[in-house]
């Protein structure tokens, strides 16, 4: 995947059921009720039931999946710290 021209990210969802993405970069972790991806706009989170995800192709970047949806959220990047920094959060 070339990195200077910008993916497209995409995400669709069929009746809560099945899940479609695009500009998928990375599979960061997953299990039945967590998807976490790094997408090409910073990294995503879907949280739900019976999550499987079905099948992702590393070199164009999309990813197909199914499972009960509770929710989908962009997370803001951590920066790593100190131990104070780390203490506060």
């Amino acid at each position: 995947m070339d990195e200077n021209l910008r993916q497209p990210h995409n995400i669709i969802i069929e009746d809560r059921k099945k899940f479609t993405l695009t500009g998928i970069k990375d599979v960061l972790s997953f299990d039945d009720e967590t998807v976490t991806l790094n997408t090409v706009l910073g990294k995503l989170v879907l949280k739900g039931a019976g999550l499987h995800i079905l099948n992702f192709i590393n070199e164009t970047g999309d990813l197909s999946g199914e499972g009960k949806i509770y929710a989908i959220a962009y997370t803001a990047e951590e920066k790593s710290g100190g131990f104070i920094s780390r203490l506060f959060r």
